[in-house]
């Protein structure tokens, strides 16, 4: 079982950046692909960004270049750094994780998610 937790979220102007981390609880963190997820109100999940156990990056389109993802197995944690933010990266984030996987997962485990809020 892995236990994902979530923090960084919060309220930044347009334009702004934020940072989020995902800390796994486990002892095989290297062995997981790790997905960021983000749920817009009325809107579906969508696929954000994911660092693969292969150490393969994949982006959603529009968050290329300005996201980047990045992991530190030693501390089981899972970053994403969000640059030129815009109101339409308003969300709830989740981060997720399924063992030796692509990005497409399914993924078994998921966070409590943390809000992001861009204020126009």
């Amino acid at each position: 079982q892995v236990q994902l937790v979530e923090s960084g979220g919060g309220l930044v102007q347009a334009g702004g950046s934020l940072g989020l981390s995902c800390a796994a609880s486990g002892h095989t963190f290297s062995t997981y692909t790790m997905g960021w997820f983000r749920q817009a109100p009325g809107k579906e999940r969508e696929f954000v960004a994911a660092s693969s156990w292969n150490k393969i990056k994949t982006y959603k389109d529009s968050a290329k270049g300005r996201f980047t993802i990045s992991r530190d197995n030693a501390k089981n944690t899972v970053y994403l750094q969000m640059n030129s933010l815009t109101p339409e990266d308003t969300a709830v984030y989740y981060c997720a994780a399924a063992r030796y996987t692509t990005y497409a997962g399914p993924y078994d485990y998921w966070g409590q998610g943390t809000q992001v809020t861009v204020s126009s």
